[in-house]
């Protein structure tokens, strides 16, 4: 398909650079499959759901992965992307061009790693010195990697890594937050609880692909970057045990549907996973693990957007992000949320 088609306009004043305070304050769209659409809250989750239904969250938990540091007198700027192991990281590198093989970039705080190799998709592989992990190196060195749409319009500063943080982040590894989790507070669990409704967590490394534009023109010709997740085989069957009750799948942000579609065959059995996923979700797509999904409104021509037209219809998105933007919905990570339920 074409990337064109995925396209609209977002007034610049739509993109919120703080969450809401408290988190579950946020609005939330409700879009089902035919019908008006529901300007609700957050709140209102509960309501919107039903007992036996289960939400699906990603407990990753983000890494200051955003290194500012000098090769002699050049200045370079790395994000890291995904661990290959104990030692070396997968970054995005900002002046790649005065980087070299071999060149040793010194991050401050007694962090430095080498430019080890250059990758097909212009990244680095940087190798980390010393013997401390490298995720202690990164608490004193690096910096909360905001989006570059926030990040670009003021600093980051120590609010930051408490906002960009889900409650449910247990697992070191991600430079992206799981968004649509950042909505939830103990008191909306405990609202969900109490009207039977269930959760489930799943991890899956966000990486900093995430926030990349979709620079092919036709969605045929898009690489998609990998990601490391995992599915723990008891919580496998605990999601199949609830759709043979007749209970609905629904996943807290695009992270926990891709993984759990990653996972599922076309049976539509959920199995255990450990490994990388590359899934590419565009229209036409037949939804094997999930009923539902709760995610933040995303970019024009992303492959999150497309990802939300393959589960509800690319007419019927378009429609849902324009009334979004024409009701004064908060746009991206820090944003509002919306509600998709395509069988509704």
């Amino acid at each position: 398909m074409k990337v064109d088609l995925f396209d609209f306009e977002l007034p610049p004043e739509r993109i919120a650079l703080r969450p809401a305070r408290p988190r579950d304050a946020a609005r939330m769209l409700v879009v089902r499959g035919a019908g008006p659409f529901e300007d609700r809250g957050v709140r209102d989750l509960p309501e919107m759901l039903r007992a036996g239904d289960v939400l699906v969250f990603n407990d990753t938990r983000v890494i200051p992965a955003q290194l500012e540091g000098r090769r002699g007198e050049a200045r370079i700027g790395a994000t890291l992307h995904k661990r290959i192991d104990l030692r070396r990281w997968q970054a995005f590198v900002r002046n790649a061009k005065r980087l070299r093989i071999g060149d040793v970039v010194e991050f401050g705080g007694g962090v430095a790693a080498t430019a080890e190799e250059r990758l097909e998709d212009g990244s680095f592989v940087l190798a980390f010195a010393g013997e401390e992990p490298v995720e202690i190196l990164l608490e004193r060195a690096g910096r909360m990697p905001l989006p570059p749409y926030i990040a670009g319009k003021r600093a980051t500063d120590a609010q930051d890594r408490e906002d960009y943080q889900t409650m449910f982040a247990a697992e070191d590894g991600a430079v992206a937050a799981p968004t649509a989790a950042l909505h939830f507070t103990p008191e909306l669990i405990g609202a969900l609880d109490a009207a039977g409704i269930g959760r489930e967590t799943l991890t899956l490394h966000v990486g900093a692909g995430t926030f990349l534009p979709v620079k092919a023109d036709d969605t045929s010709d898009h690489a998609m970057h990998s990601e490391w997740g995992r599915i723990e085989p008891e919580a496998a069957a605990r999601l199949n045990a609830v759709r043979a009750a007749g209970g609905r799948v629904i996943a807290v942000g695009t992270t926990s549907l891709r993984l759990l579609e990653s996972a599922t065959g076309e049976d539509g059995i959920i199995g255990a996973f450990a490994g990388d996923t590359d899934i590419f979700i565009t229209p036409g797509y037949r939804f094997r693990a999930v009923d539902g999904l709760m995610t933040n409104f995303h970019l024009p021509k992303s492959t999150l957007v497309m990802l939300v037209s393959a589960l509800m219809g690319r007419e019927r998105m378009m429609d849902a992000y324009a009334h979004a933007i024409d009701s004064e919905y908060r746009f991206y990570s820090y944003g509002d949320s919306s509600l998709l339920l395509p069988h509704d």
